[in-house]
């Protein structure tokens, strides 16, 4: 069953970023995700299997 994710929610990932923080931003959808890291603004793709089975947390924009 897919995750209900979508643009400008908040996830929370298993591992951290390297700068410290584990929250990013979503910021595109597709085969893969662009995220931006919360603590210092790096952006990442990332392979939607690999987001979906590390979310801990989604958190819904306002």
């Amino acid at each position: 069953m897919p995750l209900d994710i979508q643009v400008g929610d908040i996830v929370r990932l298993k591992k951290q970023h390297p700068c410290g923080a584990k929250e990013w931003e979503v910021l595109r959808i597709g085969a893969d995700f662009r995220l931006r890291c919360l603590g210092c603004g790096r952006q990442i793709m990332i392979a939607r299997k690999l987001v979906e089975k590390n979310i801990r947390e989604i958190r819904k924009k306002a």
